[in-house]
Order: C-alpha cells, then structure tokens, then sequence
C-alpha cells in the first residue's frame, strides 16, 4: 500500500507492526461471498416516496438474490475476476459476512451507460460500510444503514449519510451555497443526526484516476473512526460512527459491504480485505485534535 510503503522495513513490516492480518480476497467467478438486493427503476422526479404503478398502488422492489435483467455480473480481464454493475436498477451486492476493524481496498473504473434519472449527471455508485438491517431504510429505498463512502465522476471518497446514520468529520463547515470540505488541519464537526452541517462532506481533493483507468478507493475501519483513502491519498477523516435505531443512537462500528447500483455502469475488481488490530500508525496521527 502507498501510504505504509516509506515506513521502516517496508509494508509487510509495518502491517505486522500495525496488527493487520493477511489480505482475504472477497471477489470470484461465482460471486461466493456476496448477495444482492434490487428495488426500483427510479424515474426523472422521484421525490423520495414509495414508486407507485399505473394504478396508483405500491411497486414491490424486485428483491434479494434475484437479478432478471443481469445489473450484476462477472466478467474475466486478464484472466481475473471483474464485478460489472450495470446500474439499471437501483440497488447492491453485499457481503455475506458483517466485518469490523478492518482494511477494505478496491479498484473502480466507470462503464458507459447511465439510466434515469442520471442520464444527464455524473456517473454514480458507492462503497456502502457498516451496513445493518434491511435494504429499503435510505432516502431512494434501495440500501440499508450504512456509511457512504463515495464513488461518484469527480467526487472519489466524498462522505454521505444513509438513512439514520452520522459522523464526526475533519472539516471546514458549509456556509450559504458552499458545501462542507474535509480537511484534516480542521477539527471534527458533526454530519448527519440533524446536524446544521448537513449529511454530506465533499472529500477534500479530486484524486480520480482518468475515466478508462482504475481508481483504487481504501476505507480504513478500527472502531468507530475511519479513513477514506483515494489513489493513495487521505481524502476523509471520520470518528464516532453511529446511528439512530428504533429512536436510539448509539454506535455503528460494524457490518456489512455494499457496492451501489445507482444508475451508472461500473466495475469493480482486486476487492480485498484484511482485520486490523488496531488503527495503522500511517493514518493514527490524523484523529490527534489540532
């Protein structure tokens, strides 16, 4: 990794210092560690209701583990496994197991084709972490609780709040138009729960690889704090990771994976993982107040 790769004795050697295990990989032919959820086709103008038929009534979302029109796909590149998500419909893979304390590094690369509403915007999708209960629960019905770790053209490891959950981030506060921007010589503000900052924070520098090129995101999670890492930079400092469930907050510090289909085609291949004793000495220093 190129943040540990000028600390002493290489990054084997500070892995091992920092308590970090081997890396798992979470991504094959047969897409064995995960599942996936699909709700709707959202149109231009949804507002955030529950989409309704020609009758007025209800659409069921299309549901788990069933894929009609193929948004999820593995194709082969090089003789390894590349994750297609063609967007189409709103939704996610995720993964079978919940994870904490952990290392989560991958590579994106956009597609070509957009879906409404987004035929006219920036190609989207997302890395979703600590992900609890039921798919359904966020703003457009398809994700559960959840950390948004952001994969979006121009927007690589922007930070969104899904459903109830909230964070403490390392930036300059929005005002008037201004959106919030993470900067780690800034002190932890609140996102989310309410928060007059709002539950969004734009990543602190535009790291994208060029669009035919691989970005290689990185989301490093010990506890409840953790760092969104773009093409090796530091772009997002978060701490107390939490929630509101069933009118309570309380922590959320665990859980599962999801990849976003939002609309856009992507791919996403090299997902790997690896627990983590504690947090890496290479980021540690950047949950020091000022």
């Amino acid at each position: 990794m190129a943040l540990l790769a000028g600390c002493g004795g290489g990054p084997r050697a500070a892995a091992e210092a920092d308590g970090a295990e081997a890396w798992t990989p979470l991504l094959d032919a047969e897409l064995s560690e995960w599942r996936t959820y699909l709700s709707f086709r959202h149109a231009p103008g949804y507002a955030g209701e529950p989409p309704v038929g020609a009758d007025g009534q209800p659409v069921a979302p299309v549901g788990y583990d069933t894929d009609p029109d193929g948004v999820f796909s593995v194709v082969m590149e090089d003789g390894e496994p590349v994750l297609r998500i063609s967007g189409e419909v709103y939704g996610s893979v995720f993964t079978r197991r919940e994870f904490a304390d952990y290392h989560l590094r991958l590579k994106v690369r956009w597609g070509e084709r957009v879906w409404p509403p987004r035929t006219e915007l920036l190609r989207d999708s997302g890395v979703l972490y600590h992900s609890v209960g039921e798919p359904g629960v966020d703003w457009w019905r398809s994700w559960m609780l959840s950390q948004e770790l952001q994969v979006m053209e121009g927007h690589m490891g922007d930070y969104w709040t899904i459903a109830s959950s909230a964070a403490d981030i390392r930036a300059f506060p929005p005002e008037g138009d201004l959106d919030p921007i993470a900067s780690v010589r800034q002190p932890f503000r609140p996102f989310g729960g309410g928060s007059p900052n709002g539950g969004f924070c734009l990543r602190s520098a535009d790291h994208e690889s060029p669009p035919s090129e691989w970005t290689e995101l990185e989301l490093i999670a010990v506890g409840d704090r953790s760092v969104h890492v773009v093409n090796g930079h530091v772009v997002m400092v978060l701490a107390r990771s939490r929630a509101v469930v069933d009118g309570v907050e309380g922590p959320l510090t665990r859980g599962r994976v999801q990849l976003q289909s939002e609309a856009a085609e992507v791919y996403y291949k090299d997902v790997e993982v690896r627990s983590l004793a504690r947090m890496p000495d290479a980021y540690a220093g950047y949950f020091d107040q000022p």
